[in-house]
């Protein structure tokens, strides 16, 4: 049996492997890919306008900033006056120039703590990391409590003893990340996605989410071409001929379309009456919804559901 003495002995004399060992082993692998720190809890000797230079670094930072700096560029100065949201990465060039003592927090973490295998996520093929535009962002009043709150979930759960907790900041990193594309303008996110392709997939998104229909007592809320418009914020003319020129389909075609799809998969996949179809997908009774179906597909659901099974 080892003294304290030769225990410790061992421990000066061995490599990370051994260390990484006497951790529990849910987390041997996740130690060093990540960290949070304070600003206000380190110690902060700046003369006035110092520099620090973060030419050179191996890991992606998110920093909440809430005092006063400047962020340095290769072709821009960025002045940070009011609480800001930055992200860095390995590949971002700057320099960091303080006026006063920092405030706020900050994560870092590599590359292997958000590999795809862990996140779903290709970090570098993210929107945020990807930009020609620097990510710098100052947020409203209600993402800044929103911002802080999650740093201070991860302060909290990094001092935890919760075995699943890295994953758990997995999820909180890339909250903070979803925030900062979010703030991204709609140009720079879709650069290619011009405004009426912009309205297409708002419309057609507004149409897909009251889809599927899971039980007879569930009913689309949004049934007609004007109530698209409405909900859109649209003159129902500019929505037809948005859609019309990027689709080819009028609203009230597309809708159809989509309508009848769904009742397609009810009738082939549940015993509902077709009565109750016809409520579930907004239709005024079962002869309105008769005659749609028929004229769509030349059978009546009757006939339709009996020759499909």
């Amino acid at each position: 049996m080892k003294t304290i003495d030769e225990f410790a002995d061992g421990l000066s004399k061995g490599s990370s492997i051994e260390l990484a060992a006497l951790l529990p082993t849910g987390i041997q692998q996740e130690i060093g890919h990540f960290n949070i720190f304070n600003f206000t809890d380190i110690k902060q000797n700046y003369n006035d306008n110092s520099t620090v230079s973060y030419q050179c670094r191996t890991f992606y930072k998110i920093s909440f900033l809430s005092s006063h700096s400047l962020i340095e560029y290769p072709d821009r100065i960025i002045e940070i006056s009011s609480p800001a949201l930055v992200f860095t990465s390995p590949k971002t060039p700057l320099k960091w120039t303080l006026d006063s003592v920092q405030t706020g927090s900050c994560c870092i973490f590599t590359a292997d703590f958000l590999h795809p295998t862990k996140s779903g996520l290709m970090l570098d093929e993210l929107p945020l990391y990807k930009s020609p535009e620097y990510p710098v962002f100052f947020p409203a009043d209600k993402d800044l409590a929103k911002i802080q709150t999650i740093f201070g979930y991860m302060t909290e759960e990094l001092s935890s003893d919760y075995a699943y907790k890295y994953d758990l900041l997995r999820a909180y990193t890339l909250e903070l990340i979803h925030i900062g594309q979010k703030l991204q303008s709609v140009t720079h996110l879709h650069p290619n996605h011009n405004a009426f392709a912009r309205t297409t997939s708002l419309f057609v998104e507004l149409l897909e989410r009251q889809f599927p229909i899971e039980n007879p007592q569930q009913h689309i809320r949004l049934r007609s071409a004007g109530e698209f418009a409405a909900e859109l914020s649209v003159h129902i003319n500019h929505l037809n001929k948005v859609l019309k020129e990027t689709t080819g389909l009028t609203t009230s075609e597309l809708i159809a379309g989509r309508i009848l799809q769904e009742a397609k998969l009810l009738l082939l996949q549940t015993n509902w009456t077709i009565s109750a179809i016809a409520d579930s997908l907004g239709f005024s009774d079962f002869a309105h919804f008769s005659k749609f179906f028929k004229s769509e597909t030349g059978l009546s659901p009757k006939v339709f559901r009996m020759q499909s099974k």
